[in-house]
């Protein structure tokens, strides 16, 4: 969900496909996010008579339930139908747009990159298994905690930000679980898990800089074929996947951790601390001095 205003920028990331804003929400741009962001559907959908034009997040995770009403919404060029209970899981960089009924009622929970990587270490693969932008169904469950996550992110009790990771939590995992795993028989592969294990793999060599065509010799398949794949899926290219995720990581260091920008660029694989200050500025805006002193 976007619109361009006061909380709202176009994002450095990498240059759109023509046609295709990429939008950046609370805190994409400089700043790190709340916990989360909750907003009803209408919030932005009434300012643009209930249409919203194809867009991406370039660090944001999204999760939009309806609760009333209904429309369609376009994942990555294939449109489905919404109606009373639908639950859409859009991961970063797919590209989506919406066309809503009048007055349709609901939520829209956008998780950041850095919240993503707090809640899901440790639990194996499903990063890569939530990377799939589609349509489910609700059940009263899930429907109770967006609802909670939106009268936490709402108010300002007590232990809020606990509450709210505990509720992404949650949410997180009756989506994976509605995912499920797709077939891995490597006989009848399909152009989807091949961009999943590319995923898997850049979590496992993203520090070491593996180039493209590494990549593409572990999957089997050609660098060309590979950069393919992701712009279809991503609308990116595999290169800019793989450095997208290490400055997800250096940006996670620079906020979470006490080590030195020399530290984290060693940690990262970059044999040169002012190299890596220059890869970071010309990804975030921001050097990492100045990134750090805005949280």
């Amino acid at each position: 969900m976007a619109e361009t205003g006061e909380n709202l920028y176009i994002s450095n990331m990498h240059k759109p496909q023509p046609n295709i804003q990429s939008y950046s929400l609370f805190g994409e741009s400089t700043h790190l996010p709340d916990v989360l962001h909750c907003e009803t559907i209408a919030d932005r959908s009434v300012l643009h008579d209930w249409e919203l034009a194809p867009h991406r997040h370039a660090r944001l995770h999204q999760v939009l339930l309806v609760e009333k009403g209904g429309g369609s919404v376009t994942l990555d060029g294939k449109t489905h139908a919404l109606t009373k209970g639908s639950l859409v899981n859009v991961p970063p960089e797919h590209v989506h747009s919406f066309r809503f009924e009048k007055d349709t009622r609901g939520w829209v929970t956008t998780l950041a990159d850095e919240l993503m990587d707090e809640l899901l270490v440790g639990v194996g693969t499903l990063r890569s298994e939530l990377d799939q932008a589609c349509v489910l169904s609700a059940d009263t469950f899930v429907t109770q905690t967006v609802h909670q996550i939106w009268i936490e992110f709402s108010a300002q009790e007590k232990a809020r930000a606990l509450v709210l990771r505990g509720l992404s939590g949650v949410l997180l995992g009756w989506v994976a679980r509605q995912l499920g795993l797709p077939a891995t028989d490597d006989a009848k592969i399909n152009d989807s898990v091949l961009v999943q294990r590319f995923k898997a793999l850049i979590e496992q060599h993203f520090t070491a800089h593996w180039t493209v065509s590494q990549y593409a010799k572990a999957l089997s398949i050609s660098p060309t074929h590979l950069s393919r794949l992701t712009r279809s899926s991503n609308g990116i290219s595999a290169l800019r996947m793989i450095e997208a995720r290490l400055m997800r990581e250096a940006r996670r260091n620079l906020a979470y951790t006490n080590l030195s920008i020399s530290t984290i660029a060693y940690t990262l694989g970059f044999t040169d601390p002012a190299y890596f200050s220059r890869v970071f500025t010309r990804d975030a805006g921001v050097s990492p001095k100045a990134f750090r002193s805005q949280i």
